[in-house]
């Protein structure tokens, strides 16, 4: 199976991401959705997410905290924060928030996080990440978006002459 792995895209889903995305049989959002990538998203492949602590209205809002999905006897976790993992039930733990590339093994425990996809942010780069699952093995490719590009910042009320 293989899966697409995004996170932190704050309201922007590019055209780069939706190809990169296209082929997944499924998408794990690892929350900080923001308006108007879910349906879009939904277009590829079936998709699980859940908020992240900047989705605070909309659709997004009320998605769980923590969201669980089986495969081949792996058990896939999905949260926006580290704090947010459960303790146990899961032997591979899809993260966001960071906003940086993760794929490691902690206690025996696979944690992997795609990047931001968004604009918004620190990062200097956009990610995703593909996962193939295949036969109890987990092979993860992070897929280079390009350079973020931020959204231009309104004008502050202050700087406003009329």
């Amino acid at each position: 199976m293989r899966i697409g792995l995004i996170a932190d895209t704050h309201g922007y889903l590019g055209d780069d991401a939706i190809a990169a995305l296209r082929g997944c049989d499924r998408s794990l959002h690892a929350g900080d959705i923001g308006p108007g990538v879910l349906e879009p998203l939904s277009l590829i492949a079936p998709v699980i997410a859940v908020r992240g602590n900047n989705d605070l209205a909309g659709a997004e809002a009320a998605l769980p905290e923590a969201a669980f999905f089986e495969h081949q006897g792996e058990r896939i976790v999905v949260v926006h924060r580290l704090v947010d993992a459960p303790r146990d039930g899961y032997d591979i733990l899809v993260f966001g928030h960071c906003h940086r590339q993760h794929d490691y093994v902690t206690d025996g425990r696979r944690h992997v996080n795609s990047g931001a996809a968004g604009r918004r942010g620190f990062q200097s780069s956009r990610s995703i990440a593909i996962a193939e699952v295949s036969g109890g093995s987990l092979k993860v490719e992070f897929v280079d978006l390009g350079r973020r590009s931020p959204q231009a910042a309104a004008p502050s009320a202050a700087l406003v002459t009329r």
